[in-house]
């Protein structure tokens, strides 16, 4: 298999795991924590534009940093490792940076947001590379 096919289909799994895990995360707690801390911050509806743009870059750097679907011998817990600290540097900058510039911006978004960076990086990696070994896009087999 092509390297540029391996990593479209590392991406495209990556896409779908993130696109669930966030997903139940975003119904069954953010909007509330945001909605209750973050009031009349909040607008209307969220830019589909911006969030796509977001979501499908964000994906690109935990499959290049996390998943690593051209690297077959990373042990699994260093790709867990490697896309947990990408979440949580990625959303480190938006929680601190929205602390540091916005006035009120309740601590207690950023230190949630921030350790759900962290805890979705490390997730989505591990499980996308777990689908991806399974299908044998990922380890010493998938080159054949």
């Amino acid at each position: 298999m092509s390297t540029v096919r391996r990593w479209l289909i590392a991406y495209a799994v990556t896409v779908a795991v993130f696109t669930l895990v966030d997903g139940v995360w975003i119904a069954l707690v953010a909007s509330g924590v945001y909605r209750a801390q973050l009031g009349p911050l909040l607008a209307e509806g969220f830019d589909v534009v911006a969030a796509v743009v977001f979501y499908l870059g964000y994906v690109a750097g935990l499959v290049h940093f996390g998943v690593q679907p051209l690297a077959p011998d990373v042990p699994l817990r260093r790709r867990a490792l490697a896309g947990g600290l990408f979440g949580l540097f990625t959303y480190a900058t938006w929680g601190l940076t929205a602390l540091a510039v916005l006035r009120g911006f309740p601590a207690f978004v950023a230190i949630t947001d921030i350790a759900w960076g962290l805890a979705l990086g490390a997730l989505v990696t591990t499980v996308a590379t777990l689908v991806l070994r399974r299908v044998r896009v990922i380890g010493p087999d998938a080159a054949r």
